[in-house]
């Protein structure tokens, strides 16, 4: 890749970073699309032994670009986006993609294409990340930054995702069992 293009995309990319997501850090502000990227990235990153059969370094390419989009559009949480919004966020997503030089064009159009049909293992195992580290995320946020949705959102949301298979599904239960025990934990605090 020649080097002022190298360097566009890394300016696009840099937009992520800016761009900040519905969800707040442990700390109390408000987390970037970057960072929520990076985190299922590590998560794929860890998970390689429980899924020895799966390429890995795909799901974590997957994970890497999954919401490069939104450096066009910001993040619309997942209960507000409508299917106009994802539709605009993949058109301009799709045409900047097609802008790339070979062979990332084409790597990345392959990529988001297998994300999209969510017929293989590993699709179902970056979307499985996605949305569980949304939920894991809203665990360590403090509970005040929940809006009232939440409540109910964090005990299902993600469990479609996990279900073909027993790790993830398991790690799901125990991120519903902490969600349960944060709300709890809330109604006794002053």
């Amino acid at each position: 890749m020649e080097v002022q293009t190298f360097l566009d995309v890394m300016h696009l990319a840099e937009r992520l970073k800016d761009a900040v997501r519905h969800s707040y850090s442990s700390g109390g502000r408000r987390e970037s699309v970057a960072e929520h990227s990076w985190r299922i990235t590590l998560m794929a990153f860890f998970l390689r032994d429980e899924f020895p059969e799966a390429d890995m370094n795909k799901v974590m390419e997957m994970c890497l670009i999954h919401d490069l989009g939104e450096c066009f559009t910001g993040d619309i949480p997942t209960f507000m986006k409508t299917n106009t919004d994802e539709k605009k966020e993949g058109q301009l997503l799709e045409d900047w993609v097609r802008s790339l030089p070979e062979p990332y064009s084409s790597r990345m159009l392959d990529l988001y294409g297998e994300m999209e049909a969510l017929e293989t293992q590993e699709a179902k195992i970056y979307k499985a990340l996605d949305k569980m580290e949304a939920i894991l995320q809203h665990n360590e946020a403090p509970i005040s930054t929940w809006i009232p949705l939440e409540y109910d959102l964090n005990k299902s949301y993600g469990f479609e995702q996990a279900a073909f298979s027993p790790y993830l599904t398991a790690l799901r239960e125990q991120m519903l069992s902490d969600t349960e025990n944060k709300i709890e934990e809330s109604k006794k605090a002053p």
